[in-house]
């Protein structure tokens, strides 16, 4: 599919890897309606750090609203070609303490997307999965039937997401794909997520650097690798149906990944393992590492940046004061 001109919905557009992708779709030459949370504040999240020179910006829309909101969504997918749906919690450590707002958030938000996309007609519907479907590794690399284990209300809620997804496609024919990205890390990321979480550390000088379990393996992708990806789902015809694993194939445990971050950014900070920070036994996911040969044979699609290559532009844009300033140096749920 040509995306010149196309419509593009995107959820989550306010958040990490939701604000990337309505960069690289306004590249494309696409007119994006990017959805974002309403707040009283009139904030739009990451998208209000979109330069304001961007000449592309005529193409794109804002909406703000709720997931939640049917009458609302229905409304937004009015016209549109195509919809990532992006929007979602997806804290873990939260889900623990609120586990009913990722029902209606992850679950509901969803049901309400694939609702109107049926209802419209719209020609594409990828939904945004991640690899803690899976649990914890039963086998490597994993791919797309490895079993699914709830290892969390987070991932419960992406599981129930992801098969009220399927069901449309199998009962309704509606045009949905789902894309399962690993551990995306990148410029703009909460720092609920393990990268910025050591960065910031070591950046705003914290005594020592926190951090849960060191011995969890994960598999990284850098954002613009992960919105490749996105772009490739939309370009690609004939992938109705399908879950696509994007990741590296390639695992680091926490611990390496630290002393790597440390070795880049020249601290000599002590790595402790804090109970505050791990999660509850069972619900620990201790192994991640993707299989993408489907990504590879159905999209042509594989990394193109090195975690080394990725850390390092992560720590530059940390290493800007003002956007290090975003974070607080707590530990975030």
């Amino acid at each position: 599919m040509n995306l010149e001109n196309k419509r593009i919905l995107i959820t989550g557009s306010d958040g990490f890897i939701g604000s990337h992708l309505v960069e690289r779709f306004l590249e494309q030459k696409c007119k994006v309606k990017a959805f974002v949370f309403y707040n009283s504040f009139n904030n739009w999240g990451w998208l209000d750090y979109i330069s304001k020179e961007n000449k592309k910006l005529k193409n794109l829309e804002i909406v703000t609203g709720d997931i939640r909101d049917s009458a609302l969504v229905r409304n937004a997918i009015k016209n549109v070609d195509i919809i990532c749906h992006l929007a979602a919690l997806i804290g873990i450590p939260y889900s623990y303490t609120n586990p009913d707002s990722y029902i209606e958030t992850n679950v509901k938000g969803t049901f309400n997307v694939i609702q109107a996309a049926k209802e419209f007609n719209t020609k594409k519907v990828i939904i945004t999965s991640t690899s803690e479907t899976y649990g914890s590794a039963k086998y490597v690399p994993i791919d797309e039937n490895h079993p699914y284990q709830a290892q969390s209300p987070y991932s419960a809620s992406k599981i129930a997401a992801d098969q009220i997804s399927l069901s449309f496609y199998y009962s309704f024919n509606t045009p949905i794909s789902i894309i399962r990205p690993f551990n995306t890390y990148g410029p703009r990321q909460s720092a609920r997520a393990i990268i910025p979480t050591i960065i910031t550390q070591i950046l705003k000088k914290n005594e020592k650097i926190e951090l849960g379990n060191l011995y969890a393996t994960r598999d990284f992708t850098y954002v613009l690798d992960v919105c490749d990806a996105f772009i490739k789902m939309s370009q690609t015809d004939n992938i109705d149906g399908e879950i696509i694993n994007i990741g590296s194939s390639k695992e680091i445990s926490i611990l390496d990944l630290v002393e790597k971050i440390k070795k880049l950014t020249n601290s000599n900070l002590k790595v402790i393992s804090t109970a505050e920070r791990k999660r509850p036994e069972k619900s620990e996911v201790n192994r991640l590492c993707a299989e993408n040969k489907k990504a590879l044979n159905l999209l042509d699609w594989k990394p193109t940046y090195s975690l080394s290559e990725g850390l390092k532009f992560t720590i530059d844009w940390f290493n800007n004061v003002k956007n290090l300033n975003q974070y607080k140096l707590i530990y975030n749920l």
